[in-house]
């Protein structure tokens, strides 16, 4: 008997497989994390050159502006604390430009959604959510409107992200494709990814890649950066097992093994030979996402608020109050 379809997304898992919480800092990292935190914190705090009624942060902002991001900039500056606020800054003001919080909503996006040419379904072994592409689907053209929507669905893996988890894994498959996105507008999604969502990206699986389209990613591999360059898998092994990065891996991976990324209950059955039988239905998925992450991430909101609503709360105790409330709420049930 054939599984029937399914058509929104897993849910978040509540037992991430490797969650700690942040572990303390080094005296002179901790010295330097300070110098940024108190930056931000200072209660005359605008920001810089930016109309002066619009200067002050929002609760938003304070919101992405956590301990978790704070070291993510610091690090991505390699622990400039001068260089990490303006680089912080910097996205501060993209973001408002962009319209992260106000026009880039599901409402705006959805006839960009309809062709289901990205939805986000699964998690990988390390618990980060999974954004899976069709490139076959991205126009051809350079698309602002594209652009904005792959901008909303990395927005939405955040939203979608456990305790622990702070980047995402994109799955891109090329099966049945023989062209390529527009490059300019894949440039431009990196510079983006690479400029203002420093160390989210954990894993990239781009799957069966014709050596037609290989010419693509030649051209693109001088724009990206070793740290990036670093999470691309071509043409990963996918069996029954799961997806693994190696031939290798696939061959030595037992029961006790961690050397596969995905479990075959977090994959698509097409393409990726999984067991869910999802297939995107985009009058029950968009909807259903849209609700899942707007009612998460409103729960973060009040969850944050009670830990103390400062600048620099951790993103770990705030997926963690959510994640106990959720639990015990499905107790009750």
């Amino acid at each position: 008997m054939t599984a029937m379809s399914i058509h929104v997304p897993l849910p978040i898992p509540t037992n991430s497989h490797d969650a700690a919480p942040p572990s303390a800092l080094p005296e002179k990292e901790q010295t330097l994390y300070d110098h940024v935190l108190e930056h931000f914190s200072a209660t005359d705090y605008t920001l810089p050159n930016v109309n002066q009624e619009k200067a002050a942060l929002t609760v938003d902002e304070k919101i992405w502006l956590s301990y978790e991001c704070l070291l993510r900039y610091l690090r991505a500056t390699n622990w400039n604390a001068n260089a990490a606020i303006k680089r912080l800054e910097d996205t501060l003001k993209w973001r408002r430009e962009f319209g992260i919080y106000d026009k880039i909503t599901a409402e705006y996006l959805e006839p960009e959604a309809k062709d289901g040419k990205g939805f986000i379904f699964g998690y990988d072994t390390h618990g980060r959510p999974a954004i899976h592409l069709s490139p076959s689907k991205l126009s051809a053209e350079e698309s602002p409107r594209t652009i904005q929507f792959i901008v909303w669905m990395v927005e939405r893996a955040f939203d979608l992200m456990g305790p622990g988890v702070e980047t995402l894994a994109v799955l891109a498959d090329y099966a049945d494709n023989t062209r390529n996105p527009s490059f300019g507008m894949v440039r431009t999604i990196v510079d983006i990814v690479q400029t203002h969502y420093p160390e989210r990206l954990g894993l990239v699986l781009i799957a069966h890649l014709p050596w037609l389209l290989n010419t693509f990613f030649k051209l693109l591999m001088p724009f990206l950066d070793p740290f990036t360059r670093q999470k691309l898998v071509f043409n990963p092994v996918i069996n029954e097992n799961g997806v693994f990065r190696t031939t290798e891996d696939a061959e030595a991976w037992d029961a006790d093994s961690t050397s596969r990324v995905f479990e075959p209950d977090q994959l698509i059955q097409e393409g990726w030979i999984g067991s869910q039988p999802f297939v995107y239905s985009h009058a029950v998925y968009w909807e259903a996402l849209a609700t899942l992450c707007e009612e998460r991430r409103s729960r973060m909101v009040a969850a944050w608020h009670c830990i103390g609503g400062k600048v620099g709360t951790k993103e770990w105790e705030v997926k963690v109050a959510v994640r106990d409330e959720t639990v015990q709420g499905n107790d009750r049930e």
